[in-house]
């Protein structure tokens, strides 16, 4: 097994007062210890004991801020009223120790508050809940606000928008650390989606029918099990219904993507499956997901994830 699958990823959940719920739950659950997760998880508050939460309840955590410095990678849970003060200085100074150490920080909505006031969202993309963004740019003027993602990766640092694109973020996180087999398999443990680009915006900003909507999704659905096939823009919005340049238009609104990025890049993870899972070789595999030539899988492998396929499976494949 490689080093990525085999050692033990650690995952600290900061929980702190005014905790929303469903923020705190998401990484929790996700990466909950199991036999097909290599994590563990620890929540944890500014000191160990009971946290009030916000929406009623309250929560009781085992440990405090020493799991910072435990971890290798730290969620910030939303909480209530984070435009209001910054949390304790003793949290900040623990989450940029952590950083400083090499863990990687990641909030959840207005979990981004709290990153924010350690400094080390000055001068990167960020995002948070659409309600708070402004409030966000306004408290920290150096953090460069997107409102209109799901969630941001900055390498050691990531954001994500409301509770569900927590969802997106964990997700996101796992593919990068075990691989997208197992990040679809979580995907389908939790019944979500397996992909849901980080660019997709929070909200439409104009209404789509709904009708429409089931139709794009039933193509998107459709696409998925012709990847081998020739897939062109004007296929796909003939299953759709619709005329090319408005299925253009909606997808992009509904996806973050425009429909050929979503069909490469959806060839893509199908080929990193199968590089994970499968003894086939690249030109069986590109051929497989429509690509072609081993080449041009390994053209499209480095533009998009910055490495080739071979060594994408050296770090991938499980050992005896």
């Amino acid at each position: 097994m490689s080093a990525s699958r085999s050692r033990l990823h650690r995952v600290a959940v900061l929980v702190l007062e005014g905790a929303k719920p469903l923020d705190v739950g998401i990484p929790a659950q996700v990466f909950t210890t199991r036999a097909s997760m290599p994590y563990e998880v620890r929540v944890c508050g500014a000191a160990p004991g009971l946290v009030a939460g916000g929406d009623g309840l309250a929560y009781h955590v085992t440990h405090g801020l020493e799991a910072l410095a435990w971890a290798d990678i730290v969620f910030v849970p939303g909480y209530r009223f984070p435009d209001h003060e910054d949390p304790p200085r003793a949290v900040i100074d623990a989450l940029i120790a952590a950083h400083e150490r090499g863990a990687r920080l990641a909030a959840i909505s207005t979990g981004a508050f709290a990153l924010a006031a350690t400094g080390l969202l000055d001068g990167r993309r960020a995002t948070t809940h659409w309600h708070y963004a402004r409030a966000l740019a306004a408290k920290h003027p150096l953090v460069r606000v997107d409102e209109n993602v799901l969630f941001v990766d900055e390498g050691s640092v990531l954001t994500s928008a409301g509770a569900a694109s927590g969802i997106d973020l964990c997700l996101h996180v796992l593919r990068g650390d075990i691989g997208v087999s197992a990040s679809n398999h979580a995907a389908r443990r939790l019944v979500a989606a397996p992909y849901r680009s980080g660019g997709q915006a929070q909200y439409v900003p104009r209404s789509v029918p709904e009708p429409l909507g089931e139709r794009f999704a039933a193509t998107r659905e459709w696409a998925l099990h012709r990847l081998g096939e020739p897939l062109t823009l004007e296929a796909l919005a003939r299953h759709a219904g619709v005329s090319p340049r408005t299925f253009s238009r909606r997808f992009a609104e509904d996806t973050g993507y425009t429909p050929m990025q979503w069909v490469m890049r959806a060839r893509v993870d199908v080929a990193r499956e199968l590089l994970e899972r499968s003894q086939r070789g690249i030109e069986q595999i590109a051929a497989d997901v429509g690509l072609g030539t081993g080449a041009n899988l390994r053209l499209h492998f480095q533009r998009i994830l910055g490495t080739t396929p071979t060594e994408y499976r050296r770090t991938f494949t499980r050992g005896e």
